[in-house]
């Protein structure tokens, strides 16, 4: 989406610009509900209700109620950041000193054509040295903050949001007080021991837009011609008034949870084949042809497919049926189309 040149110092990296996320958002048409053709929008004078072309329309800026002054096209262009082909580097900054709510969309940067070894140059530079650069860059008319840091073997460039953008926290009229944000010790170690349960290791595919999936799924039996039951509202969650009942139910519901996520690990028929196959006494020479059964059940379909000669001619030998996994038991669902 965009070319040129990444500059510290003297050294410029020539670098092509891809953005980093693809939004998966459902976007729906507006219909005409009697005849289903779709709604055109139309530019329309608030006054007259007359409908205004497109060149008779500028901008204006609302300096009071009905007040406004007009800017005109060529006004604006004349601010226009000069439009370079450089993302200048004004400093190297520790990652943890940035706030993340400063950033704002992602992007990667690619090297071009002949610019390998300099952009492995930086890459490998800011790997070793820990920091994120900040830098200005225009794209579509507009000066951009960006935050240039390593992502794996590549750069990743961050939109920033500028220091006046960001909304204060003492601009926040429900607040509460400094003296009112208190809690007990044992609040607090009740509160620490939850988050402490809860906690794993970040894996970005465990969490999935539920929402969208439910409305394409939607669409789709729609689609289809299936009657859609519309489903009652969920009650709103009952208010606790014991905030210490409150964390010690929690505790005792994630408890009971990896108990029982336990207990159905044990119930798995891998598992109850696994504490048979292993008898108190047993001979050595029975062990061995037990081991030679077990490759020959999980490894059967491989062999007959590649040595179907050799299989044939030796002796047959009981085979255990393979146990089928439960993800393998589910249905695939076939791909959706988006609506358009």
């Amino acid at each position: 989406m965009w070319s040129g040149a990444l500059s510290f110092g003297l050294v410029n990296v020539p670098v092509k610009l891809y953005s980093a996320v693809s939004r998966k958002t459902v976007r729906f048409h507006q219909l005409n509900q009697q005849t289903g053709n779709r709604i055109a929008q139309k530019r329309v004078d608030a006054g007259t209700g007359d409908e205004v072309p497109y060149e008779r329309i500028v901008k204006g800026y609302e300096l009071g109620r009905d007040r406004y002054v007009v800017i005109e096209p060529d006004e604006l262009e004349s601010l226009d950041p000069v439009k370079t082909r450089t993302i200048d580097i004004e400093d190297f900054v520790e990652l943890e000193q940035i706030d993340p709510v400063y950033y704002d969309h992602p992007y990667y940067l690619v090297p071009d054509k002949g610019a390998a070894k300099p952009y492995a140059l930086l890459l490998e530079a800011m790997k070793r040295s820990g920091k994120v650069a900040i830098a200005r860059v225009v794209l579509r008319s507009k000066e951009q903050l960006v935050a240039i840091r390593p992502a794996g073997n590549v750069l990743l460039m961050e939109t920033m949001i500028f220091h006046d953008e960001v909304v204060p926290t003492d601009a926040l009229d429900d607040l509460p007080a400094q003296g009112d944000l208190k809690a007990s010790d044992r609040e607090v170690a009740m509160a620490e021991q939850l988050i402490e349960s809860l906690s794993s290791e970040f894996q970005p595919g465990k969490y999935r837009d539920e929402y969208r999936e439910k409305v394409l799924d939607l669409v789709e039996r729609k689609a289809e011609g299936h009657e859609i039951a519309v489903q009652p509202q969920a009650p709103a969650p009952a208010a606790v008034p014991d905030l210490m009942a409150a964390l010690e139910a929690s505790l005792a519901a994630v408890k009971g949870r990896s108990g029982d996520d336990t207990a159905a690990q044990a119930d798995k028929p891998e598992a109850k084949a696994k504490s048979k196959a292993s008898p108190r006494k047993k001979t050595a020479s029975a062990a061995d042809e037990a081991s030679e059964d077990d490759i020959a059940a999980t490894t059967g379909s491989n062999s007959a497919g590649s040595d179907g000669a050799d299989a044939a001619d030796k002796p047959k030998r009981s085979r255990r049926k393979p146990i089928a996994s439960s993800q393998d038991a589910k249905p695939k669902r076939g791909s959706r189309a988006k609506p358009s």
